[in-house]
């Protein structure tokens, strides 16, 4: 009999993102119970890797930009379109996240959420009929 195990994990903030605490998981699982299938499906919950799971299931575009960071510098950013779609969808943690903000700067008071209006101004210029917005793992307030 072949045992089948369902990985699901979230990320670890600042750290690991869920595709990469699946990948973790299953290398513990095969180490242990090496003829076990071992089924990824990572999950988020609309902060960091939300645009990259949405794209990836349904075969959508991800598209890298530049956008103003949560503390007023630029940051290499992203937003993606899902499959066959006009339908956009971005993550405020790309845009204005705490992995961002240098500890030494985490001051709500200060930091911008700019960006994210840019990463929706960038996909509406590329055509973005409908826009999902993930609200998770801000670096503001």
């Amino acid at each position: 009999m072949t045992l089948r195990i369902l990985v699901a994990p979230s990320g670890f903030k600042e750290s690991l993102s869920a595709e990469e605490v699946a990948a973790c998981i299953e290398q513990g699982v095969k180490g242990i119970m090496p003829h076990s299938v071992v089924m990824k499906k990572p999950l988020v919950d609309g902060g960091e890797g939300f645009t990259q799971a949405l794209v990836k299931s349904t075969g959508g575009d991800l598209i890298q930009t530049t956008v103003t960071g949560p503390v007023g510098e630029p940051v290499s950013s992203h937003f993606g379109f899902l499959g066959g779609t006009k339908t956009a969808v971005l993550e405020m943690a790309a845009a204005a996240g705490l992995r961002l903000v240098p500890h030494d700067r985490r001051d709500p008071l200060r930091t911008t959420t700019y960006g994210v209006g840019e990463l929706i101004r960038a996909a509406l210029d590329a055509g973005a009929e409908r826009i999902l917005v993930g609200l998770g793992d801000s670096g503001t307030n």
